[in-house]
């Protein structure tokens, strides 16, 4: 493995939410993999966002057999492994070249981490290959740990919270900003904000990384 590939495991590690990911990637991904191209794309509504590269065909899973090959067996590809140059052309005109592989948690493909090279590039080869497995495991255990939702479990703290603001509590464990809170819970960003100093006086801390830390025992997955 590359030094650059040690580093996107890094990247991969510490981001904190969802909407951090393509950002966090974007310095080393497309170095790494000597792509032109790349995206991730999610398939469901339960993530915060949709991050994709529609110009990428392997996004469309049902579109040609690359996508197929994913979808049915949640293993990475490229083109060469399942058509001819002359087959492949009549899927795509628009890159020479793609690989895509799985991002998958609890037991089902949620998202696609996809490249492509432009016309004259190289193809892809066995050691993309390997890298792009190893980077989705690396993906997929850390969505399943930012999808992991806490709930808070019935205690003398946390008693001290309504309803909404342990739906809220539980919102701030996940990373989710006041806006992206408020947006959820079909509320104002200001009655948010509003609400969280309520709850910081309850539960007598100033910040929520405090507070999140306050509750973390009384946190469950």
């Amino acid at each position: 493995m590359t030094k650059t590939l040690h580093a996107i495991f890094e990247v991969i590690a510490h981001f904190q939410n969802e909407q951090e990911l393509k950002q966090a990637l974007m310095d080393t991904i497309g170095d790494h993999f000597g792509v032109q191209h790349w995206g991730i794309s999610f398939l469901d509504d339960e993530l915060l966002t949709e991050i994709k590269t529609p110009d990428i065909p392997a996004v469309c899973l049902e579109a040609n057999p690359v996508g197929r090959y994913v979808v049915e067996r949640h293993a990475p590809t490229h083109e060469q492994l399942i058509l001819s140059p002359e087959d492949w052309k009549n899927f795509c005109t628009r890159h020479e070249h793609i690989m895509t592989g799985p991002i998958v948690c609890d037991g089902r493909l949620v998202g696609t981490l996809n490249f492509a090279r432009d016309p004259g590039s190289a193809p892809f080869n066995g050691n993309d290959l390997s890298d792009l497995s190893a980077l989705c495991i690396h993906l997929s255990a850390k969505l399943a740990t930012l999808r992991a939702k806490p709930k808070i479990l019935s205690s003398a703290v946390n008693s001290l919270l309504t309803a909404r603001e342990l739906e809220i509590a539980e919102l701030v464990a996940q990373g989710l900003t006041n806006g992206e809170i408020g947006a959820k819970l079909w509320i104002t960003q200001n009655s948010v904000k509003q609400a969280l100093k309520r709850m910081f006086r309850k539960l007598g801390v100033s910040a929520r990384a405090e507070m999140v830390a306050k509750l973390q025992d009384r946190l469950i997955s």
